[in-house]
């Protein structure tokens, strides 16, 4: 199991305190400072998904190591901070050196993962090429772990064209998306490709195909013991396009 895989098997994103804490013990559990530093950069981004900013920041400003992942994954996630706080221009340059390091370094992953962190904090007419350059070099990419960045970033293409009002375009890279998300195999990121795909249909006005997926993801979600406000509103208002 490579570096990435072995940091994505800790990570738990609805529960970032739990993440924090398995990555802070893991970088005591390191057996050297480079193994303890990329645990940390972790443990920054789990603290800045809590709002802890400051702290986060702190975390990566006592990062040392002449490491070129240890680098790279630095400079991501200090970008994701500054991002998340709403400073998408100082972000910019931090995606830009992430993505320039883990592409010199070989890191494919790191440097899809900077790409599609980059293609979020450009002005509105340059995220569409950013992005179709992304998906570009996950697809081409012999690591598995950047060639699974292909549903990420489809999803974020199909917005860009939601975006635009063209929802013809964005149901069939949302489809793509979906086809994407079933290789991979996580049933809850495969619901939620589901749901856009029947966002984009709901939006073509093609209400029956889109009630019926909504249904069906609202029955599998129950059946789990589980609940979905965003399913649920778009029931309510799909049965309310239905005639009387």
């Amino acid at each position: 199991m490579g570096i990435g895989a072995q940091l994505r098997e800790l990570w738990d994103f609805d529960d970032p305190a739990g993440s924090e804490q398995r990555f802070r013990e893991a970088a005591e559990e390191a057996g050297g400072p480079v193994a303890r530093e990329r645990a940390l950069t972790q443990v920054a981004r789990a603290l800045g998904l809590q709002d802890r900013f400051g702290e986060a920041h702190a975390v990566l400003d006592g990062l040392v190591c002449d490491d070129a992942e240890v680098g790279a994954r630095r400079e991501l996630e200090r970008g994701r901070l500054l991002r998340s706080s709403g400073d998408d221009d100082a972000a910019l340059p931090c995606f830009e050196a992430a993505a320039d390091r883990a592409r010199g370094a070989g890191l494919e992953e790191l440097h899809v993962d900077a790409l599609h962190m980059l293609a979020l904090v450009l002005p509105r007419e340059k995220r569409l090429a950013a992005t179709e350059e992304a998906l570009a070099f996950a697809r081409a990419a012999e690591d598995r772990g950047a060639r699974d960045w292909d549903a990420s970033l489809l999803n974020n293409l199909g917005l860009i064209h939601a975006d635009d009002g063209d929802f013809e375009q964005a149901l069939e890279i949302f489809e793509d998306a979906l086809v994407a998300r079933e290789r991979i195999g996580d049933p809850s990121t495969t619901r939620i490709a589901r749901w856009m795909v029947a966002w984009a249909l709901r939006n073509l006005g093609r209400t029956a195909e889109a009630l019926h997926m909504q249904r069906e993801l609202k029955a599998e979600i129950e059946a789990a013991g589980q609940s979905d406000g965003f399913v649920d509103e778009e029931i309510r208002l799909l049965e309310g396009q239905l005639p009387a």
